[in-house]
């Protein structure tokens, strides 16, 4: 095993941030194409969307139980071989246009992507501890938002010029060139290998698990992510079907709420040191603000600027909040860096996928009024579910000062 060399370890760290977007690339570009792809492949918006939906089940469910095989195995072999897989599917995807096929290659590449998402993560708290880990952990989500911005926008263009097909093509050739660059470049970056017993993995499962504040919090997270996926989900139907634009225009409106989320990200690392519950309390309190009128004001005013702008100031606050969140849950449990990464991420992708279809096909989200009741309902249940959290938050902080 080609152990990671000191002086490759500044353009490998480059590589592991530049790889942690990927499973948002592999999701956000293609969304302006969904209803070229629906009318292409002759199904409906619904069996269209499942294909989203299932990668991020598939990615999810993946992620729960990746963590403990790259703690007992390593991570580079690992995701070298996940690289070559998402590369291979993409092309596949692209030169066998069904709609099962594509379920199936979306299946398969959930979980590719979750190895190497989850190994990329760990990566850092193999390298990096104190200060310098904290800090890194805090770009992890600002990182992941520059997918959301680039890649419907990139998405749209490419709909717009080649067709849907080049979407996967372009993901097939990138994918390509990380996995070159990993094998120039990367190395293993695991020091301390753990036996890969299951009675003692399921201990730490259950160990981890049994923590109130990091399952409530993954909830959040979850949910967080569910409001900029029924956006994305939603959004090029309106934008397409409703309003009369094209894809590029859906890329143009999927890019500003992808900024959102970054400008959210990169407020929380600014407020890093600020008391958390009141950051996360004032934070839903300025959704509600804006839900409302968006719901409100969706009779007299509903066209694609207000859409976007109240979108965008949701996303802000969802982005700040899933920052804040996130950077807590990984840090909760240390010596189990691969678990707990792969549960954060898996289970949150799990809630995710399962709210955001949910309550798209539960309020039939075809304009700004039902997007603003979809949204309002999963804000409120994330403000429940933050005053559980923090009172379980704050027990566990009394309990670690004793």
């Amino acid at each position: 095993m080609r152990n990671l060399q000191e002086n490759h370890q500044g353009f490998s760290t480059k590589l592991a941030f530049a790889l942690i977007p990927l499973s948002g690339f592999a999701t956000d570009i293609y969304l302006p194409s969904l209803p070229a792809m629906a009318k292409d492949l002759q199904v409906s918006a619904g069996a269209i969307q499942l294909s989203l939906v299932f990668f991020m089940f598939s990615l999810g469910i993946s992620q729960v139980f990746i963590g403990s095989i790259l703690d007992s195995f390593g991570r580079f072999k690992i995701s070298i071989a996940s690289l070559a897989v998402f590369s291979l599917t993409s092309f596949v995807i692209a030169l066998v246009p069904d709609i099962y096929v594509i379920y199936a290659m979306r299946i398969i590449q959930g979980i590719a992507i979750a190895f190497i998402v989850i190994a990329k993560r760990a990566y850092f708290v193999d390298l990096y501890s104190g200060e310098k880990l904290k800090s890194y952990i805090s770009l992890f989500s600002i990182i992941w938002a520059c997918a959301p911005i680039m890649a419907p926008f990139l998405g749209g263009y490419l709909e717009n010029i080649f067709g849907w097909k080049s979407n996967f093509y372009f993901l097939g050739g990138l994918s390509l060139l990380f996995l070159i660059l990993e094998l120039l470049y990367s190395g293993e970056s695991l020091k301390y290998f753990h036996e890969f017993k299951l009675k003692s993995i399921a201990q730490t499962y259950t160990n981890i698990l049994k923590s109130p504040d990091f399952t409530l919090g993954i909830i959040i997270l979850g949910i967080c992510f569910g409001l900029v996926v029924v956006y994305s989900l939603s959004s090029p139907f309106i934008v397409e079907r409703v309003f009369g634009y094209s894809a590029v225009t859906t890329g143009y409106s999927s890019l500003l709420s992808g900024l959102a989320v970054m400008m959210g990200g990169i407020t929380a690392k600014s407020l890093i040191h600020k008391p958390l519950a009141k950051k996360i309390t004032i934070a839903v309190s300025i959704q509600l603000t804006l839900v409302l009128l968006m719901i409100f004001t969706s009779s007299i005013a509903s066209n694609i600027y207000t859409l976007i702008a109240f979108t965008m100031g949701i996303n802000i606050c969802g982005g700040f909040i899933f920052n804040i969140i996130y950077g807590y849950c990984l840090s909760r449990f240390s010596k189990n860096a691969g678990v707990a990464s792969g549960l954060t991420g898996g289970a949150t992708y799990m809630v995710s996928s399962i709210f955001s279809y949910g309550f798209v096909n539960l309020y039939a989200v075809k304009s700004q009024f039902l997007l603003g009741l979809t949204n309002i309902s999963l804000i409120f249940i994330i403000g429940i579910i933050f005053i559980v959290f923090n009172r379980y938050r704050a027990v566990h902080l009394e309990t670690v000062k004793n």
